[in-house]
């Protein structure tokens, strides 16, 4: 969907228990606000759902999502999934407010906004649907995922398995002594410099990508960096796990991928504790600013990554 959302959406906040406003540090993204009494009651219906159980049998997944539509009104799944859809905006923000900061209640909520949306990927790093990750002041791990205060470079998700990746969710759990390590968003008609990337004759030729040991994945998979679905544009890329089969081919790839760290449109965003972002994957990239060095630096996030219903 390329069409702004639907004033029947916009109007029918008035009759629902949340609000939508522009987020205070990107101009694309929107924040979606719910009445903390509707949360209240989905943390409490909620409360005995045990995580195991979300994680062996997928319907308990779907039935949180209810129990969140139940207290907020179905109109937050129509929403959601629009501005999801919506290339004007493509992501959205929303947060438990301090209402708690127990981690099963952070699983179950971004469980239940994720399951609006559709079902869940496997994650192979974590074994589940979702995975959760420190980043602390050491790390000896194969990627730059955990690795905090290395730039954790512009990227999409769902590069190296066959699987669709349609949107990814991302959720802080916890941070401690942390400055620096904000998010850091493009999408990808913010990118002044992608057509020249788009135009070269590289841009829509397939590339390999393979994953190193920690992703728990075999396949080899060769995708384009560029190309058209029902969304428009779209790109598949990360700098870490492309193979490139000769040195033309690394130096494109270089160029392009510092051209976007380079690129204005790149923006940096803060997610408190108890928030999480929803992005479309086929046309924002997402990355990590890296952080000022303190050995009591601690952060956890938790991933999930799925496609529309």
């Amino acid at each position: 969907m390329n069409a702004p959302l639907t004033a029947a959406v916009l109007a029918s906040q008035d009759e629902c228990r949340f609000q939508l406003s522009a987020h205070p540090d990107h101009h694309r993204i929107l924040h979606v606000t719910v009445e903390r009494e509707a949360l209240l009651g989905f943390l409490h219906d909620v409360r005995k759902v045990d995580v195991q159980n979300l994680e062996y049998v997928p319907f308990m997944r779907y039935e949180l999502a209810d129990v969140l539509a139940k207290h907020v009104g179905e109109d937050l799944a129509t929403t959601i999934n629009e501005i999801v859809k919506d290339r004007q905006h493509g992501g959205f923000t929303v947060g438990l407010q301090g209402l708690t900061t127990d981690a099963d209640d952070f699983v179950r909520f971004g469980t239940a906004i994720g399951h609006l949306l559709g079902p869940s990927n496997h994650d192979s790093m974590s074994g589940t649907y979702y995975a959760r990750f420190p980043v602390k002041h050491t790390d000896d791990s194969d990627s730059y995922l955990r690795q905090a205060y290395r730039l954790f470079t512009m990227h999409t998700d769902g590069t190296f398995v066959t699987e669709a990746t349609d949107w990814l969710l991302m959720m802080k759990f916890a941070e401690q002594n942390a400055i620096g390590g904000e998010s850091r968003f493009l999408h990808l008609d913010d990118w002044e410099g992608r057509d020249r990337f788009v135009s070269h004759r590289l841009g829509t030729q397939p590339f390999l990508y393979k994953a190193p040991g920690s992703k728990n994945v075999s396949e080899r998979v060769e995708r384009p960096l560029f190309f058209q679905n029902e969304f428009g544009l779209s790109m598949s890329f990360i700098d870490q796990f492309v193979q490139p089969r000769n040195r033309e081919e690394a130096a494109f790839l270089n160029g392009l991928s510092t051209s976007m760290e380079a690129s204005p449109g790149t923006r940096e965003v803060s997610l408190p504790v108890g928030d999480l972002v929803v992005l479309n994957n086929y046309f924002y990239l997402h990355g990590r600013a890296p952080f000022e060095k303190n050995e009591a630096l601690f952060r956890e996030l938790m991933r999930q990554r799925g496609t529309f219903a």
